[in-house]
C-alpha cells in the first residue's frame, strides 16, 4: 500500500512540483557535511588514486567464518564479505575528507539551506548488470524494503526521513522531519539501490544464495557457501570513466576463501594461498612473519598511518541482565582487567589503552567539561553519574608490582557497596544469596588468550566467568537476540558521526532485534545527547557535542575498554602497485593494482592447509 501512495504521489508531483523545486535550488556535483566539499564539479579524479592504473589480474584475500547468503542487508544468515559490491549507492564517499560525499547513480543533488529536504537527479546511463536502467521506482523501492525488511540499521538510520516521492523517472525527493539534520541528505546518499523487478517476485527478508542483481563495479563469478566467493569485474560497468571511479576497481577478480581460524589463515598466507592479509593481532605481527618470504622480499610488512577514530572495542556488557544493571558491578569487573599486562605480555607493547569512545580523533573527550559542554550536560545533571562533572575519565590502570592488588581491593569495595558478600570463596548477592557468575561469550579462539587471565582475575573476586568460544553463526544468532551477558564487540566511529549513534547507543533501538545497541542502554541523557550530535549545525558544536555524548557513554561504564593503534598494519605478497598519498581514512586496497612485472616473481602457492 505503502508503495502505491508513493507512486500516486508521484505521479501527480512530476510536472510542475518538479520543476519548482529545481528553480528553489542549484544542482549540485557533491555534498559536505559542512562547508564546501573538496573537490569541485569537473574534478577528473581523487588525489589519493592513481587515474592510470592499469586493470587486469587477480587478487586473493581471506575471511574467517562461514557464510551461507549473498543478501548483506537483512538479519537472517551470514553473508559473504564481499555480497555487497555488486551494489551501488546515490552518493559516494570521499577518504581523503571527514565527511563529503560526490555523485555516483546521481549525476547531481539539490539541498535547501536548511537540509529539509533532498533531490536526487540520477544519471540516464546509470544500468542494472542486466542493462535495465535505474530509475526513480527503484529507488523509492529500495528505501521502502530496507525499512521495512532490511536490517535495523536502516529503520534507526532512515527514522528521521517522512516522506519519499517521485518527481521524475530519474528524479526523487526525500523530505525529513523537523529539525536539525544537516547529515540526512548524505545518509540517503548512501542508500545501495536494489532493482525492484529483481526483487519485487523474491523474498527480501530470506538468505539466499542466488547472486541478486546489482549496478556496481563487480558481480558475483562463482562461489561455494563457506569456503570461496569470486567477483569478477564487469567489463560494460556503466561507471567506470566517472571521476569517483577512476583509478580504482582495478582487479579483473577478486576471490576470497574462508578459514575457520586466523591461525590456519596465517599459514595459509606464508603458503602463498592468498596475497593481503590485514593483521589485527599484535603477537601474529611481531612474531608469525618470520618466514623466507619475508626475508628475501617477497612478502612485505607495512603499517599504514591513518586519522581515523579508533572507535570502541571492549568487554561488553548486557546490561538487560540483572547482574550487570548496577552501574558501580561494571566499573568493578574493569579492575579485574590488566592491561599492562595483556599489552607486555600478549601484545609486545604495540597498544595504547583506548579512553575515549571516538580516540584517535578531535572527537575524543578529554579533561573536565568545558563551558559548553556544560551548557549540555547541566540539564541532564539528574540523569548522568556527577563524576562526569568533577573527573576525567581513566580505566584503571595497574601501576607496579601490587598494582593488580589494589585494583581488586578497589573492585571489591564497590561490589559490597552494590550488595555483593563474599562466601565460602565466592561472591553471592547479599539478599538472594545468588552466585555472581556469568559467560563471555566469543567468536574466535584468539580471544581466549586475553579473556582466561582476565576471567582468573575476577576468580579472585569470587566471581566465576566462563569463556566460551562457538562458531560464527550461532555468535551472530546469539548476540542478534542479545542472548549473551559478556561479549567483545567494536562500534567503529567516522569523523562525523550522527544518525547512526541512535543504533549505536539509543533507547528506541535496545529492544530492536539485531540491532547494535548490544548493550541494551536506555538513557534518555544519552537519547537527548544523541539529538545534539545529529542537529550541530558546524564542525566546532559537533566536536563539543560528541565529547559531552563521549563523557556520558564512559560514565555509564557500559563496556571494559580495550586498546587501539593509529596505523594499519598490512602484510601483502609483493605483486602490487599503489598509490603513493595515504588518506586519512587510511590505505585503500581498491586503489591497488598487479603489478605484472611483479606478479610474475611471486612463486606459485604451497600445498593448502586444510581449512
Amino acid at each position: 500500500m505503502r508503495k502505491f501512495v508513493a507512486a500516486v504521489i508521484g505521479l501527480l508531483l512530476a510536472g510542475p512540483a518538479a520543476a519548482a523545486y529545481a528553480a528553489d535550488t542549484v544542482p549540485t556535483h557533491g555534498l559536505a557535511m559542512y562547508g564546501q566539499p573538496k573537490y569541485p564539479a569537473g574534478f577528473s579524479h581523487f588525489d589519493y588514486v592513481n587515474a592510470n592504473a592499469p586493470k587486469g589480474g587477480e587478487v586473493r584475500l581471506e575471511a574467517l567464518g562461514t557464510f551461507d547468503s549473498l543478501n548483506p542487508y537483512i538479519v537472517k544468515g551470514q553473508p559473504a564479505g564481499p555480497a555487497a559490491m555488486p551494489f551501488e549507492t546515490l552518493l559516494v564517499p570521499s577518504a581523503d575528507e571527514p565527511f563529503s560525499e560526490y555523485g555516483l547513480i546521481a549525476e547531481t543533488v539539490e539541498v535547501p539551506d536548511d537540509r529539509s529536504w533532498v533531490v536526487f537527479n540520477l544519471r540516464k546511463e546509470a544500468r542494472f548488470h542486466d542493462g535495465s536502467p535505474i530509475t526513480a521506482d527503484d529507488v523509492l523501492f529500495s528505501f521502502d524494503i530496507l525499512k521495512s525488511k532490511g536490517a535495523p540499521f536502516f529503520r534507526a538510520y532512515y527514522a528521521s526521513v517522512v516522506k519519499a516521492e517521485k518527481l521524475a523517472d530519474r528524479k526523487v525527493r526525500f523530505v525529513f522531519a523537523k529539525g536539525e539534520n544537516r547529515e540526512l541528505p548524505l545518509i540517503v546518499g548512501q542508500m545501495p539501490i536494489l532493482s525492484k523487478k529483481y526483487w519485487q517476485n523474491r523474498a527480501f527478508d530470506e538468505t539466499t544464495l542466488e547472486p541478486p542483481l546489482g549496478s556496481g563495479p563487480y558481480r558475483v563469478e562463482s562461489f561455494e557457501p563457506g569456503r570461496y566467493i569470486v567477483m569478477k569485474r564487469v567489463e560494460n560497468y556503466w561507471g567506470k570513466d566517472l571521476p569517483v571511479n577512476k583509478g580504482l576497481y582495478n582487479f579483473d577478480r577478486i576471490r576470497t576463501d574462508y578459514y575457520r581460524d586466523s591461525t590456519v589463515a596465517l599459514e595459509a598466507f606464508k603458503a602463498g594461498e592468498y596475497d593481503i592479509r590485514p593483521e589485527n593481532e599484535s603477537k601474529k605481527w611481531a612474531t608469525g612473519y618470520d618466514f623466507p618470504a619475508v626475508t628475501e622480499g617477497q612478502v612485505k610488512l607495512r603499517q599504514f598511518s591513518n586519522q581515523r577514530p579508533t572507535g570502541m572495542q571492549g568487554y561488553a556488557y548486557n546490561i538487560r541482565r540483572p547482574l550487570f544493571q548496577d552501574p558501580r558491578v561494571r566499573r568493578a569487573l574493569a579492575y579485574a582487567f590488566d592491561f599492562e599486562w595483556t599489552n607486555k605480555n600478549l601484545f609486545y607493547g604495540q597498544y595504547v589503552r583506548t579512553k575515549s569512545y571516538f580516540s584517535n580523533s578531535d572527537l575524543a573527550s578529554s579533561g573536565l567539561p568545558s563551558a559548553e559542554e556544560r551548557k549540555l550536560l547541566d540539564p541532564l545533571k539528574d540523569e548522568i553519574p556527577p563524576e562526569v562533572f568533577t573527573a576525567e575519565y581513566e580505566p584503571p590502570e595497574v601501576k607496579g608490582t601490587d598494582g593488580l592488588r589494589n585494583n581488586l581491593r578497589i573492585a571489591a569495595g564497590l561490589l559490597k557497596e552494590a550488595g555483593w558478600v563474599v562466601k565460602d570463596g565466592k561472591l553471592v548477592n547479599g539478599k538472594t544469596g545468588q552466585p555472581f557468575t556469568f559467560e563471555i561469550l566469543l567468536d574466535q579462539p584468539v580471544w581466549e588468550r586475553i579473556s582466561l587471565p582476565f576471567a582468573q582475575n575476577l576468580q579472585r573476586l569470587g566471581i566465576q566467568a566462563n569463556v566460551r568460544t562457538v562458531d560464527t553463526a550461532q555468535y551472530k544468532n546469539r548476540v542478534d537476540s542479545f542472548d549473551f551477558d559478556m561479549i567483545v564487540d567494536v562500534w567503529g566511529e567516522s569523523l562525523s558521526p550522527g544518525n547512526e549513534q541512535r543504533e549505536f547507543w539509543g533507547s528506541a533501538a535496545a529492544d530492536m532485534q539485531g540491532s547494535r545497541n548490544v548493550v541494551g542502554i536506555k538513557s534518555k541523557a544519552v537519547d537527548d545527547l544523541i539529538e545534539t550530535v545529529v542537529a550541530a549545525p558546524d564542525r566546532p558544536s559537533l566536536v563539543t557535542r560528541v565529547h559531552a555524548l563521549d563523557r556520558v557513554l564512559l560514565g555509564g561504564y557500559y563496556v571494559i575498554p580495550h586498546w587501539h593503534i593509529s596505523y594499519d598494519r598490512v602484510a601483502y605478497w609483493d605483486k602490487f602497485g599503489m598509490p603513493e598519498t595515504v588518506p586519512q581514512q587510511g590505505y585503500q586496497m581498491m586503489a591497488w593494482w598487479v603489478d605484472p612485472t611483479k606478479a610474475g616473481k611471486v612463486p606459485a602457492p604451497k600445498k593448502a592447509e586444510k581449512r
